[in-house]
């Protein structure tokens, strides 16, 4: 199978692309992939290192607050066009993936007009602008939520669940005492997204200190951008702050509890382990979807949500002991965040991808 994959800005995006490459090099190990991302945001640093081709374009995503801006943003759009035209037509792949970000916009609606199979996944509760807009495109559509399906056309969609789900659970446990953690006390993470966050890092740089003597230990992944504000920061020995975690998916699986923003690879992982969680939604993100994610798992009870606005250093701490001490609601949250599990989402995404391909020729 020869496939172009196209995501990008946040690991939201990415992680779930590398997801399905990775299902897709597990079925037809003589594959080939170009990923086409952007010159400046994570995925030009995150998909080179993989081994995989990578083609960056410079594109910006729509300034809602200076709209006089966008004259330069659809200069580059009409440029990047140009780019990615020629760029599919030297690959000539099979099929052409769109997973999330603005950059997969040009990459999609080029590869229609070209002729060329297309497929969209769409992680959130409720579609972004570029996925709106590309669902004319795309020949099929998989979305993680179920309730997404009503925004996309009838014939096109369907209900794959987030391919994350899938890949973490092959990963092979973290061996606690690499992080210079014991074996024997409950794992609490506190990540704000796999970029960080300005906003509760700074309320997190309050609370830390509120963990000393806990019977459970902490690691708190401050996003790669803000980890020098915390290196001054003094910490009892049962903290650990990192600014980045390479093995996350191992981590998680020795997590006893996860403090979390609630983007959709986000909800894909705790599901499909069963991790209780506390989740923070973003509240900066479009549509507020972070909140509607978190408020899908809190109608099954899978979830405790601790919204920014109401946040307060010894709401979380007491959150956090409260969950721990309370072992019935402890096991109700595993049970329910595991009931609403997808494991086979890429499984899904591949078979349709062959289909789609085997069917146009």
């Amino acid at each position: 199978m020869r496939v172009i994959v196209s995501a990008g800005g946040t690991g939201g995006h990415i992680y779930p692309a590398l997801a399905i490459i990775h299902k897709i090099k597990e079925k037809e190990p003589n594959s080939e992939f170009l990923y086409i991302g952007t010159t400046d945001r994570m995925e030009h640093k995150i998909i080179p290192d993989t081994g995989i081709p990578y083609f960056g374009i410079k594109l910006s995503g729509l300034d809602r607050k200076r709209p006089w801006r966008n004259i330069e943003v659809w200069k580059e759009y009409r440029k990047s066009v140009s780019l990615v035209k020629k760029k599919i037509e030297e690959f000539r792949p099979d099929i052409v993936l769109g997973i999330g970000g603005y950059v997969t916009t040009p990459v999609i609606s080029s590869a229609k007009k070209l002729g060329y199979k297309t497929f969209i996944h769409e992680q959130n509760s409720i579609p972004g602008v570029s996925n709106r807009f590309l669902s004319r495109y795309a020949d099929k559509i998989g979305v993680s939520l179920p309730e997404s399906t009503k925004y996309f056309p009838k014939d096109k969609v369907f209900f794959s669940g987030n391919p994350r789900s899938e890949e973490i659970l092959s990963a092979r446990p973290v061996d606690k005492k690499s992080l210079g953690l014991s074996e024997n006390k409950p794992l609490v993470l506190i990540v704000m997204g796999s970029l960080g966050s300005t906003t509760m890092n700074q309320k997190l740089k309050e609370t830390l200190s509120l963990f000393k003597d806990k019977s459970y230990e902490v690691i708190f992944v401050t996003g790669q951008g803000y980890y020098d504000t915390y290196k001054t920061i003094k910490v009892s020995n049962n903290v650990k702050i990192v600014p980045y975690l390479n093995n996350m998916l191992s981590v998680l699986h020795k997590t006893d509890l996860i403090v979390s923003r609630a983007g959709a690879s986000t909800i894909a992982e705790i599901t499909a382990l069963g991790i209780p969680s506390i989740l923070i939604p973003s509240p900066y993100v479009t549509h507020n979807h972070q909140l509607k994610n978190a408020e899908a798992l809190e109608k099954k009870e899978a979830c405790v949500i601790l919204e920014e606005k109401d946040y307060d250093k010894q709401k979380l701490v007491d959150l956090i002991d409260g969950i721990f001490k309370d072992k019935k609601h402890y096991q109700q949250l595993r049970e329910n965040a595991r009931s609403l599990a997808v494991t086979d989402s890429a499984t899904k995404i591949y078979q349709v991808l062959r289909k789609l391909i085997d069917d146009g020729e």
